[in-house]
């Protein structure tokens, strides 16, 4: 249905010159229509009224009342008041009448914006992306760093989002980038502030110490402000990690790492690209190690007297099969610990690369589970799930035991304390 302003244009387009064929084509119309509505025609009677009217006076208190009511709570409300029409009507209409009003609090830095200017060198932006679906069936994050000056973008998967997990992964993107801008921008993620404030936690000031940089917070409920990191995050998730054919964590972070370099810098920035961009970036020189955060996990002890620990298992003594034990590692270090659920040192192992899939078992251990193997093994043959076996001359005995204690027992008859009251009375 063309509206008035469609009418209006058609008009003026033809006082120009324009063919009819010209207009239907920058309209989207049938020629009949544009050909029809030139000639003075009109239609033949207006458009029904919606039918919200009746409700319109009540829908305009509701939005009076609360403008982000659901349109599901408007509906049972609307059904009680005898509307009979169906759910996606009252949301179309809703929609058609813009009768919900403009929450200018919520939209606010969503309508306009200024441009900020970085300069080379200047920040760079931190956020996580978060990967519930993976072809290894585990939920997965990603730590996103976007030097915003050149669009330059760089991401290290992690499996959590632990203050620990954090330096790791943060030391990965800056490896990643060769060196580090003078600031990180982050939102107000709760292993850098404390929450509900804009203040460093201690060991994250540390952090940033170690690396001597300055940290900015974002304010609450801007993300805006970042908006570098959140593009970056976008255009990964759509462009690398739909169609990334990976299937274990290792796997995508190579993938990851092939497509930040070959596609991401290729992309165009006018005349230049985002690599050739940020060859201008003056990152800070790193330190020759990481920041040396302690990262703790529970994990529990495979029937392989085996520990799984980031894309690498590592043995363990068989007599801890099925237990639940720590394994602990320090940032930067070669070394891994796995102590008891008491704290006590159970094994101590070379770190293998994160994801290389590699099992590592000392030789101590293997020699105790080939021994608990060999123990356990046996000739006899399985017991017979399906024989007759009642209760015997013991189990018998114990259960006359019981019932003659039950009969024993002292039984309150409430009639007593009825009559006793009446007596008393």
């Amino acid at each position: 249905m063309l509206t008035q302003e469609d009418v209006v244009e058609i008009h003026a387009l033809k006082s120009r010159g324009w063919s009819i064929a010209a207009i239907a084509r920058h309209t989207g119309r049938d020629p009949k229509t544009i050909r029809r509505r030139l000639s003075g025609w009109k239609p033949g009677r207006e458009a029904a009224p919606s039918v919200l009217e009746p409700y319109r006076h009540y829908l305009e208190a509701r939005f009076d009342d609360d403008p982000h009511v659901f349109a599901t709570v408007l509906f049972d409300e609307l059904v009680e008041l005898g509307f009979k029409r169906s759910y996606p009507t009252l949301v179309r209409e809703l929609r058609r009448l813009k009768l919900r009003p403009r929450c200018e609090c919520c939209r606010a830095g969503t309508t306009v914006c200024a441009e900020i200017a970085h300069e080379p060198g200047e920040e760079l932006q931190l956020d996580w992306l978060e990967l519930s679906e993976t072809p290894w069936g585990r939920k997965a994050y990603v730590l996103v760093g976007v030097l915003p000056h050149s669009g330059r973008l760089r991401g290290v998967f992690s499996e959590g989002q632990s203050f620990a997990h954090l330096a790791g992964a943060l030391d990965g993107v800056l490896r990643r980038f060769g060196g580090s801008a003078r600031s990180w921008r982050t939102d107000r993620m709760a292993t850098f502030v404390h929450p509900g404030t804009d203040r460093l936690r201690a060991e994250a000031a540390e952090l940033a110490k170690h690396y001597g940089v300055a940290v900015s917070i974002c304010p609450a409920n801007r993300p805006q402000r970042k908006g570098s990191v959140e593009a970056g995050i976008r255009y990964l998730t759509q462009s690398w990690w739909r169609t990334a054919p990976v299937s274990t964590p290792a796997e995508a972070q190579a993938d990851l790492d092939r497509f930040a370099v070959s596609r991401a810098d290729a992309r165009r920035r006018g005349s230049e690209t985002v690599g050739s961009l940020a060859q201008a970036e003056s990152l800070l020189a790193l330190p020759a190690a990481a920041f040396p955060a302690i990262l703790e996990l529970e994990r529990q002890v495979s029937r392989q007297a085996l520990v799984a620990f980031e894309g690498n298992r590592y043995s363990t003594g068989p007599e801890l099969a099925g237990q639940n034990v720590t394994v602990r590692a320090r940032l930067g270090e070669l070394d891994l610990e796995i102590r008891s659920g008491a704290g006590a040192l159970v094994a101590s192992h070379r770190r293998a690369p994160a994801g290389a899939g590699q099992t590592i078992r000392s030789a101590a251990h293997a020699a105790e589970l080939e021994h608990e193997v060999l123990a356990q093994f046996t000739t006899k043959r399985a017991c017979k799930r399906k024989a007759n076996r009642p209760p015997g001359d013991a189990a018998l005995g114990e259960a006359a035991k019981l019932k003659a204690g039950a009969a024993d027992a002292v039984v309150v008859d409430l009639a007593d304390y009825a009559a006793a009251a009446r007596a008393a009375r």
